[in-house]
């Protein structure tokens, strides 16, 4: 039966209001959560992984502004978080010689004014060209502030970069930032700021036109917009958002080096990015949280951790191009037509065996790693402490690595159609 035509003004209206309802709703409970994170952590350790996600998911939505909004592929994004951060420090620094009165919490403004600056200037010139040219001007930028970084070392500070102290800032309100808990809220202040910000911008009308350059700039040029104002408007607030968490950064590690804004730097962002997804707003977070909690793990368990990291990136762009947070709206329409308790079976079979496989790989490149670095003896790996220069290790991680694989290839089908059958539009 149709719904009569003078009621559906009112059904549509109950619509956009129930979405607005579930969309505040969502930035409320991200708000509950980032106060009571850490309530629920009792090391350091964990505080200073979550002060680092943080800093990381600013960074890696203000990459997204670039490349996920605007379709701009930037090598050198982290010029504007290393130099916002290097311009926070050093008004930091005044301020802690009472040169100036400037608190802590405001230190990250400075940063992202100090990116804005520096994006306006490099932008006026290199968003007048897209794709691969925009791509090698934004990687020559980034070659020439590395090699500024030795020329001015009065700013950069040399190879040793610069440090601060925020205990020496006046405080505002009486608030200090002495510990790492207390500097993980003004942290997470200034992520859910930045993020509702940047999510405010992607709406706007500057925001849409920069989603219509990227598909069409000629379209847009045809309905009145110029296609270098829309790049450099969003260019220059990805360098405002880069900015601020390059502010941050130098309030948490109190640090900064020419690395900071160097191309591992921007390196890391594009996987950040690229791993969650940057088809979604939510895929730099995702990302963000992924890399940084594998980089913060991995690094104290083995001496290949970027090697992980750089297989992790392979995989994703060869057989999970959408990323985390594309893979995960994928599964939307089976989520709402409540047929995920029909993929449950494939996909743990799937999982199952693909871990398997997983597991074989990282043992036989955990040995080739131990017997290239000339070491002898044994090593832990996983639950046993095998001997790598013996045989049959190798032959264990091998035997699992055929096994996964020809299990995954049999069972992958099988998970695919499951998938097909639980998507297919009709009643559950």
């Amino acid at each position: 039966m149709s719904t009569p035509v003078a009621t559906r003004p009112f059904a549509v209206a109950g619509v956009a209001r129930a979405a607005r309802v579930r969309r505040y709703g969502l930035w409320l409970a991200a708000a509950v959560v980032l106060l009571l994170l850490p309530q629920s952590v009792r090391t350091g350790t964990a505080i200073a992984v979550m002060n680092q996600m943080g800093i990381a998911v600013i960074f890696a939505l203000s990459f997204n502004m670039l490349l996920g909004q605007g379709g701009m592929l930037s090598f050198g994004h982290a010029v504007y978080f290393g130099l916002g951060g290097f311009i926070a420090a050093h008004v930091l620094n005044m301020a802690g010689r009472g040169a100036i009165y400037l608190p802590v919490p405001l230190l990250p403004l400075v940063g992202g004014l100090g990116g804005l600056a520096f994006a306006a200037l490099f932008g006026s010139f290199s968003t007048r060209r897209a794709g691969t040219v925009f791509s090698m001007i934004s990687l020559g930028v980034a070659e020439l502030m590395a090699a500024s970084s030795l020329i001015f070392d009065k700013f950069f500070g040399g190879e040793e970069g610069i440090t601060t102290n925020r205990s020496k800032a006046p405080l505002l309100l009486g608030l200090e930032f002495t510990r790492d808990r207390q500097v993980y809220y003004l942290i997470a202040f200034w992520l859910f700021v930045a993020t509702l910000a940047m999510y405010a911008f992607s709406r706007t009308p500057v925001g849409r036109m920069a989603n219509a350059v990227r598909d069409n700039p000629e379209r847009a040029e045809f309905v009145g917009y110029s296609q270098h104002r829309v790049r450099f408007v969003s260019f220059c607030a990805a360098g405002f958002f880069a900015g601020i968490a390059g502010g941050l950064f130098a309030v948490n590690y109190e640090i900064l080096t020419a690395e900071n804004m160097g191309l591992n730097a921007s390196g890391a962002v594009l996987l950040m990015a690229y791993i969650g997804g940057i088809g979604a707003f939510v895929g730099p977070i995702l990302g963000a949280v992924v890399f940084t909690f594998l980089q913060s793990m991995l690094s104290d368990y083995t001496g290949m951790w970027l090697l992980y990291l750089g297989i992790l990136f392979l995989a994703t762009v060869l057989f999970v191009p959408m990323g985390l947070a594309g893979l995960l709206m994928l599964h939307a329409p089976v989520w709402r037509a409540r047929r995920v308790g029909r993929l449950l079976g494939p996909y743990v079979l799937t999982g199952a065996l693909g871990f398997v496989a997983a597991v074989g790989i990282i043992g036989l490149l955990e040995m080739v790693h131990f017997v290239a670095a000339g070491r002898t003896g044994t090593r832990r790996l996983f639950w046993l402490v095998v001997a790598p220069r013996t045989l049959m290790p190798w032959l264990g991680f091998a035997a699992l690595v055929v096994a996964g694989a020809v299990g995954v290839r049999w069972t992958g089908p099988r998970a695919v159609a499951a998938f097909a059958e639980a998507s297919r539009p009709g009643r559950p």
